[in-house]
C-alpha cells in the first residue's frame, strides 16, 4: 500500500490553467478535516478565487477520495461565484496533469498514462501525454452527450431534442437567435452566428440572460460559435456562474456536438474548436455514443497559504 502523506492545517494548493481557464487545485485528501471542508465553502472559494484580494482563478477543482471502484480521485468543481459545477474539460485535464505528475513524483515507478476521474457527470477516462516527466496534454473521453431536454435539463416535452430552435434572447431588441441546447453533464446552450467578429460581443452583451433563460431550471452555458469550415469553429463561452472565461472544455465538446446534430460538421471528423485561450480537438462519435476532447494543461505554480488571513473579496460601493 502506498504511503499516505502526513496531513496538514495549512492550505496547499496548486494552480492550473487549460488554455487560460485557470484553477485552484487543492487535494483534500491531503487535509485535516477542518482545512478540507473549509476550502469548499462557497465564501472561501470566492475569497480565493478573487483576482485582486485572493489568488486569482476561474475556480476551485477539490480532488477527493474516488467513489468508483478502480478509479483514481474525484473532482469537485467549484465555481468562481461559490456555485458547484457537474463538469469542467478543462479542469478535468488540470486534475489529471496534478495527479499524474504527483504520483511520478512520489514513486519510483512510471505511473500509467490512463486514469479514470469521478466526477459529477460520472466517471471519465483520461489519458495523458508525458514528455521529460511532464504532462503535455490530456485526451479525455467525455462521455455520452445528452440530447433530450429531460437530460439537459430544459423546459419541454421531457424526450424530445432542441435543436436549432428560435429563442429569444434579453434585452428587448437584442434580436431572435437559434440555440442547440446539448449536455455534456452540465447544460449548454448553443447559438451560431454568421460573423466571427461578433461572437465575443454576443457572448458579453447576451451570455449573462442566456445563462438565467427561463428554457434552462438550472441555468446554462452560454456558446456563440462561428463555423469557418465543417472541421473548424470559432468559439467564445459565457460560463455558469464565471463570466466569459479563455477556454470551456465542455463547451467546446458541446458546441461540436451541436454543429454535428445542425450538419454544419460531420461526427467521426476531427473538429478544431478556437478559444480565446487557444485550440482543443474535439470528436464527436459517429453514433453520438461518445466525445473525445485533446487539450493541453499547464502548471504555473505551488503555494501555500491559512485561510484565515484571507481577505474578504472586494464588495460592490
Amino acid at each position: 500500500m502506498t504511503a499516505q502523506p502526513p496531513r496538514s492545517r495549512a492550505l496547499h494548493f496548486t494552480k492550473l490553467h487549460g488554455l487560460g481557464n485557470d484553477f485552484l487545485v487543492v487535494d483534500t485528501r491531503t487535509l485535516d478535516p477542518e482545512t478540507a471542508t473549509a476550502v469548499q465553502d462557497p465564501d472561501n472559494v470566492r475569497r480565493l478565487c478573487d483576482r485582486q484580494f485572493g489568488v486569482g482563478g476561474d475556480g476551485v477543482l477539490a480532488v477527493r477520495a474516488p467513489v468508483t471502484t478502480g478509479a483514481t480521485a474525484e473532482m469537485r468543481v467549484l465555481n468562481a461565484d461559490g456555485s458547484e459545477a457537474e463538469m469542467c474539460g478543462n479542469g478535468i485535464r488540470c486534475v489529471a496533469k496534478h495527479l499524474w505528475e504527483s504520483s511520478f513524483t512520489a514513486s519510483s515507478t512510471l505511473p500509467s498514462t490512463r486514469m479514470v476521474i469521478d466526477t459529477g457527470a460520472g466517471p471519465l477516462t483520461c489519458t495523458v501525454s508525458v514528455e521529460f516527466g511532464a504532462v503535455t496534454a490530456v485526451t479525455v473521453d467525455m462521455g455520452r452527450p445528452r440530447l433530450t431536454r429531460a437530460e439537459i435539463p430544459l423546459t419541454g416535452p421531457a424526450d424530445e431534442r432542441c435543436v436549432d430552435q428560435p429563442i429569444t434572447i434579453a434585452p428587448p431588441g437584442a434580436g431572435d437567435f437559434r440555440v442547440t441546447a446539448v449536455s455534456m453533464g452540465n447544460p449548454h446552450a448553443v447559438v451560431f452566428v454568421d460573423s466571427a467578429a461578433d461572437i465575443g460581443r454576443l457572448a458579453e452583451t447576451l451570455g449573462p440572460s442566456l445563462e438565467r433563460h427561463a428554457w434552462f431550471p438550472n441555468k446554462t452555458n452560454a456558446e456563440f460559435a462561428y463555423v469557418v469550415s465543417p472541421t473548424e469553429i470559432d468559439l467564445v463561452v459565457w460560463e455558469r456562474g464565471c463570466g466569459i472565461t479563455l477556454a470551456c472544455g465542455t463547451g467546446a465538446c458541446a458546441t461540436a456536438v451541436a454543429a454535428c446534430l445542425t450538419g454544419r460538421a460531420q461526427p467521426g471528423t476531427e473538429i478544431t474548436v478556437r478559444l480565446p485561450g487557444g485550440p482543443l480537438a474535439i470528436t464527436v462519435a459517429r453514433d453520438y455514443s461518445n466525445v473525445l476532447m485533446r487539450g493541453p494543461a499547464r502548471r504555473v505554480f505551488e503555494a501555500q497559504l491559512d485561510l484565515s488571513t484571507l481577505p474578504d473579496a472586494a464588495r460592490p460601493v
